[in-house]
């Protein structure tokens, strides 16, 4: 490695963030430098940070505060460094470095001119960037998920977001790239590719003309990955074509991530989302009807300026009548530079946090009621991990997403990376308990052993 500094990456924020920093990680490694994964042992520390809500930032700021007690030499990447450059040069001397969100494909570039005694800021103002197949990655990832970005940045401009100041508008990679890229990380062993973007039900307006997500799911369809699961999808993306793409593609998970956010017409509209408030009902009772074994995640704000008690209790009806399977809820942040930033009638934080737990309080024994209609059932689960001391594997049924769902705990062997039948005994509200089944006491496997 002849005299080139040791080099750590801290990674903050969702896999977005993640794919940039597998990217740094592979050019860093291509160009030859000693990546190590204990920041104790690294000369330099990149911090990936984000910058999506305030709970967000102030990780990152601890993050970059305790690196600066070590002594370590700071370059700062990721949408904190977009959002705050100047700032963060001012104010954290061991910064030797920020860096963009559309500029970290100059990462070695940029530590290069730390070396030879540069103070660097390497910040485009508008992010246009985006890496594709051809650019050194390496996974950090379990060893049977990878995370495909289809796009990245966005155009719309909800009032409650700060994405697309930092990440540009949407720019969506070509069919032929993805695909590429997919048979890639099947040749790697990936059983698991997460297709993300900003808004996934939105690929490929940008350099098609029209929506082609039916068509990018049929393509990867044909790519040797046993699960093909989604993120991002709008609801009013889910057009006829895409949920027939979903239904004829086998390898395609009839899992929906629809971030709604509200459910109110009135605080949709204030949200800058008008267009959604019409069709949430119809569209949410058509893939139902259509996907039939459909696993609908959500996300909800709650406390956006000017909620009352009538817009929430509409959320709270929403969320009893439809039923999802899994959902998140956040407390509204107000992020300078959005256009909620400012509005009036903003809500005290208790009230927030308060309307969180009730809205999660009656998420709960919907989902514990989901999960426990899966004991019984025999369930391919993938492992991912062994725990240390007990042995014990923990994995994901198809019906949750990495990070962000529950896990299935197993009993009994198998490989890491591997999708396995596992019979369910036991559910809680988050997680699933299982056994695996040992071939060919699985009566399926009995039944084609049998016609063998």
């Amino acid at each position: 490695m002849g005299n080139k500094p040791t080099i750590a990456i801290s990674h903050l924020g969702c896999e977005k963030n993640r794919i940039d920093t597998e990217h740094m990680l592979g050019l860093l490694v291509e160009a030859g430098y000693d990546v190590d994964s204990n920041e104790e042992l690294a000369e330099y520390v990149i911090v990936n940070t984000c910058s999506f809500i305030e709970a967000a930032r102030q990780e990152s700021v601890r993050t970059l505060v305790e690196l600066a007690e070590d002594n370590k030499k700071i370059v700062i990447t990721g949408c904190m460094a977009q959002h705050f450059q100047e700032q963060l040069l001012d104010e954290l001397p061991e910064a030797v470095a920020v860096v963009g969100t559309g500029d970290y494909q100059k990462i070695v570039e940029v530590i290069e001119r730390v070396e030879a005694g540069e103070r660097v800021k390497e910040v485009s103002a508008e992010p246009t960037y985006i890496a594709d197949e051809t650019t050194p990655r390496y996974r950090t990832t379990t060893e049977g998920v990878a995370y495909l970005r289809v796009a990245e940045g966005c155009d719309y401009r909800c009032a409650f977001c700060i994405i697309p100041h930092l990440r540009g508008n949407q720019r969506s990679r070509t069919i032929e790239s993805l695909v590429a890229e997919a048979k890639q990380l099947a040749d790697q062993g990936v059983k698991e590719l997460i297709l993300i973007s900003q808004i996934t039900t939105n690929y490929g307006i940008d350099i098609y003309g029209a929506p082609k997500l039916a068509e990018l799911l049929r393509a990867l369809g044909k790519v040797d990955i046993p699960w093909i699961r989604m993120h991002y999808a709008y609801p009013t993306g889910l057009t006829p074509q895409v949920i027939a793409a979903i239904q004829e593609t086998p390898n395609v998970l009839p899992y929906l991530d629809l971030p709604l956010q509200h459910s109110h017409p009135e605080i949709l509209r204030a949200m800058n989302r008008p267009w959604q408030g019409q069709v949430n009902d119809q569209i949410i009772e058509r893939i139902k009807t259509a996907i039939p074994d459909a696993v609908l995640r959500t996300t909800f704000i709650v406390g956006f300026p000017g909620e009352t008690d009538a817009h929430f209790d509409h959320v709270m009806q929403f969320v009893q009548r439809h039923e999802f399977d899994l959902m998140g809820v956040f407390t509204f942040s107000p992020e300078e530079g959005t256009a909620a930033y400012k509005l009036p009638n903003q809500l005290p934080q208790d009230l927030m946090d308060q309307r969180r737990d009730a809205l999660m309080s009656v998420q709960q024994p919907i989902s514990l009621k989901r999960n426990q209609a899966e004991v019984g059932k025999v369930v391919d689960v993938l492992i991912e991990q062994e725990h240390p001391e007990t042995g014990e594997l923990v994995g994901r049924s198809s019906r949750f997403a990495p990070e962000v769902d529950g896990l299935v705990y197993v009993q009994g062997s198998a490989p890491l990376g591997a999708i396995v039948p596992v019979e369910i005994y036991d559910a809680d509200i988050y997680d699933l308990y299982g056994e695996v089944i040992a071939s060919p006491t699985h009566p399926l496997e009995k039944e084609f052993v049998g016609l063998a």
